[in-house]
């Protein structure tokens, strides 16, 4: 049976002090040599800290990182070690960059090694800090860029596994709008039950328990669907549910909760209440 096709939806503030304001017919006096809260280099200081403050921050353009130095990155190791480089100023954009290189130091670090980071999600993350995006880009239109050399379906999981390795490197280097942009990315990919189990295999094996913003949709995928999809992998997904028993504890609370809400409409149906209709989430690919 071939595999169906189904789309992942998925001021500073000033500082101020009383004054003791004393009266008296006798006011002090300032020996000669002696400084004042008044005092004329006092004010002068104060005057020019002032315009400091007011003056706005010069604008960083493009030609100032590309003026930064050059870090070496190494990605990979054996015959896929790969080297890919990039300026420091944006690399310090990422905190992971920005403590590794230390741009401040009296000796800073100019390569890098990621040996245990994919060479693809890498160059997307450096597409990303140079041009805001990675390919394919997201259109105004909500769908992604098409590419020829990219099948219609993703009947493997390659492309889904493009995203989901974007997603855990983004997390490693602490870039949220990344992680953002990568997730909402997966939620485009029209992919097969095959597709879908290989991705849910990595978000398993890559992501922690406490990571519901990637996980919840996987587990809610599956158990909206597992009934018809289980039938088309072959097997696989009995495999996934006994290698990663958290999988199969998230679809199943999810069928479980699903029933749940069913019966509570149906018993406020029976009491005469009103049910308020169904409260499935749109389904990943309908619009």
């Amino acid at each position: 049976m071939a595999d169906p096709e189904v789309r992942i939806s998925g001021g500073v503030a000033d500082e101020s002090g009383d004054v003791d304001m004393q009266g008296g017919d006798s006011a002090d006096v300032m020996e000669v040599g002696e400084t004042g809260d008044d005092a004329p280099g006092d004010e002068a200081a104060e005057d020019e800290a002032a315009i400091e403050a007011e003056t706005p921050a010069a604008r960083v353009t493009f030609v100032d990182y590309l003026k930064s130095p050059i870090v070496t990155l190494h990605i990979g190791s054996g015959d896929a070690a790969t080297q890919l480089t990039a300026h420091q100023a944006l690399l310090v954009k990422s905190p992971f960059f920005a403590d590794a290189i230390a741009p401040d130091s009296a000796s800073p670090k100019h390569s890098i090694d990621l040996k245990d980071d994919d060479l693809e999600a890498t160059s997307c993350f450096l597409e990303y800090l140079y041009t805001g995006e990675y390919f394919p880009h997201k259109l105004p239109s909500g769908s992604l860029q098409s590419d020829p050399s990219t099948p219609g379906v993703d009947q493997t999981g390659d492309q889904l596994l493009k995203h989901a390795k974007v997603y855990t490197l983004a997390e490693k280097l602490s870039m949220p709008a990344l992680k953002t942009l990568s997730h909402s990315k997966i939620h485009l990919v029209t992919s097969t039950a095959v597709a879908e189990l290989t991705y849910a295999r990595y978000v398993y094996s890559h992501t922690g328990r406490e990571d519901a913003t990637i996980r919840k949709p996987v587990a809610s995928f599956w158990g909206q669907r597992s009934h018809v999809l289980r039938h088309e992998t072959e097997g696989t997904f009995r495999k996934m549910c006994l290698e990663y028993p958290e999988f199969a504890f998230d679809v199943l609370s999810f069928v479980l909760d699903a029933e749940e809400k069913r019966e509570e409409r149906r018993r406020k149906a029976d009491d005469g209440e009103g049910g308020k209709g169904s409260a499935r989430k749109r389904a990943r690919g309908e619009r």
